[in-house]
């Protein structure tokens, strides 16, 4: 075979052969957080909210997650059950925290619809393949021995049914003491929220290894 011959062979054969696929870069695992004021930062100045220390811990932690915080000021566990599918549908996201509850009990609902809307949320963000953790929240005395004690157990009954992590009580450690919430005795000051951050963190570090 001629050399012009043998070049002409060998340049057909390069073309007819495909080249290795590149493997396309892989998406930062995402956190997805949906929540209520608490967690949206109502009163604070952009980047202070607990999900915002969030993000610069994992980036301290050399964790390669991203956050995204879907939080919305006034949510109840009903609209969080309805806007989650579209969520998990944009985001897939690798962790759920869902803290949302709180405006639930404000307005006096009825708990049992609490807990299913809260179970359905955490069926579903299972169902699409995320780990989930609960964040609960606790209510002053005035709403009711009966109620509160209702209110306060349902976080834990979800998470134990649902083998799902669990924060009891976001504000553990300062909740009594208005010290720490900003004039309207609901929502925590800026000083507060690594302290929130601090409280959730060891229930979401395990989440984030697997």
């Amino acid at each position: 075979m001629s050399p012009r011959r043998r070049f002409a062979f060998v340049l057909a054969f390069a073309l007819l052969v495909p080249l290795p696929a590149r493997a396309a870069p892989a998406s930062p695992p995402v956190v997805l957080v949906v929540g209520d004021s608490v967690s949206a930062g109502y009163g604070l100045a952009q980047g202070e909210v607990w999900v915002s220390l969030l993000e610069a811990r994992l980036r301290a932690e050399k964790l390669p997650h991203r956050v995204v915080n879907a939080s919305i000021s006034g949510d109840t566990t009903a609209g969080g059950r309805a806007r989650l599918p579209a969520l998990l549908k944009e985001h897939r996201p690798a962790v759920v925290v869902i803290e949302l509850g709180g405006n639930d009990a404000l307005r006096g609902q009825p708990l049992a619809a609490t807990r299913a809307n809260l179970d359905a949320m955490v069926q579903a963000a299972q169902g699409a393949g995320a780990r989930v953790l609960i964040v609960g929240m606790k209510l002053p005395p005035n709403y009711g021995a009966a109620y509160v004690r209702e209110f306060d157990a349902l976080f834990a009954e979800v998470a134990r049914a649902r083998k799902a992590g669990l924060v009891p009580y976001l504000f553990d450690g300062f909740g009594e003491d208005m010290a720490w919430f900003q004039p309207d005795r609901i929502h925590p000051t800026r000083e507060a929220q690594p302290k929130m951050l601090a409280t959730v963190w060891p229930a979401l570090r395990p989440l984030l290894a697997r």
